[in-house]
């Protein structure tokens, strides 16, 4: 009888250990030839790094049998081609999915699975989003041709999370204005070079944070390719000059701490402030926080708004939805578009 797996490596594939900090294959006898002679094989130190190893060390899967089975090949062929922090949160959902449904066969799985998985869980939001991975993962086996079709996609009635439906005013943005720096080194004109520049474009904090204007700034405009979408659509779009936004792009020059620095937005040191690794940029999440913290003791603005928040205000003030969905450039359905983007009460004009 095989030994029970230890609680910390239950939810990894088959044969991974996770052992002194990094994540390792156990490799079957007789096959230590092709994983360099070792009999248990290093693959990385964050999950990431663990499954793009594993995918370089082995060829095309097996058949597919467990929901085990299909979730190792996701985590090879789909998870890599996500944006860092998506990667990071993916591999944290597929534990829980596993612990409870990783060794069923892939079929049959009837939807009341779903609503017992949901029903059990104290963490509705966290179920959802666990279940909504496992339900990419089916439609993956779908496109892979090992099943003929979802088990559960338009069977089940489990709704999601409500959009967000605050609308940053435009008094809250001139607030925003007015505070002044004081003693953190010129953070809050940073961040308020950083609020004039999403507004304008709508980017998302990745895509600002990585911007380069020697590299990205031309004579036809501010030229963006979309850090989510490069391993996938490699959306490139490119923000026409208009004299605000050639201003925005001045303001952010002149408050840089390090005006060498190749990053529009860069840390005292330089160095921009995305860790690719993990897609996390804590330093400047530490300066939005401490922005905030004094916005809402000093000014009017009593509520705090968000990243995404400033993103929909841009798409709710946009002339249009479809002006609004090219600003994002947002490839969901217009209807998804403007659930969670389009903020603004419609004006109707009254009957005569």
């Amino acid at each position: 009888m095989p030994k029970p797996r230890n609680k910390e490596n239950k939810p990894l594939p088959t044969r991974w250990v996770f052992y002194h900090g990094a994540y390792y294959y156990r490799v079957p006898k007789g096959m230590e030839s092709a994983w360099q002679g070792k009999t248990k094989f290093m693959l990385g130190k964050t999950q990431p790094e663990a499954y793009k190893k594993f995918a370089e060390m082995i060829q095309v899967r097996g058949k597919i049998k467990s929901i085990n089975d299909l979730l190792d090949r996701y985590a090879l062929e789909v998870i890599p081609k996500k944006a860092p922090a998506t990667q990071v949160s993916n591999f944290n959902q597929m534990k829980k999915v596993r612990a409870v449904f990783g060794e069923m066969p892939i079929l049959p799985f009837p939807p009341r699975y779903v609503y017992r998985y949901v029903d059990m869980r104290d963490a509705k939001v966290a179920a959802k989003r666990e279940i909504s991975l496992l339900s990419h993962a089916y439609t993956k086996l779908v496109e892979w041709g090992e099943i003929d079709a979802h088990p559960f996609k338009g069977q089940t009635l489990i709704t999601g999370e409500k959009p967000r439906d605050r609308y940053v005013e435009d008094w809250e943005i001139d607030e925003c204005r007015k505070l002044t720096s004081k003693t953190d080194k010129g953070g809050v004109a940073v961040i308020q070079a950083y609020i004039e520049l999403k507004l304008l474009t709508g980017l998302s904090r990745g895509d600002l944070l990585r911007l380069e204007p020697a590299r990205q700034c031309k004579d036809d405009g501010l030229h963006i390719q979309r850090h989510k979408t490069i391993n996938s659509t490699g959306k490139k779009t490119i923000y026409a000059w208009t004299p605000s936004l050639r201003q925005a792009i001045d303001n952010a020059l002149k408050v840089r701490p390090v005006h060498i620095s190749p990053y529009l937005f860069c840390t005292n040191k330089g160095a921009g402030y995305i860790n690719e690794a993990t897609g996390n940029p804590s330093g400047f999440k530490s300066l939005w926080q401490r922005f905030f913290k004094r916005l809402v003791a000093e000014t009017k603005v009593k509520e705090h708004f968000t990243e995404h928040d400033l993103r929909a205000k841009t798409a709710s003030d946009a002339v249009s939805l479809e002006h609004a969905k090219e600003m994002l450039s947002h490839s969901e359905e217009s209807k998804v578009a403007e659930r969670v983007y389009r903020r603004k009460a419609k004006v109707i004009q009254p009957a005569k």
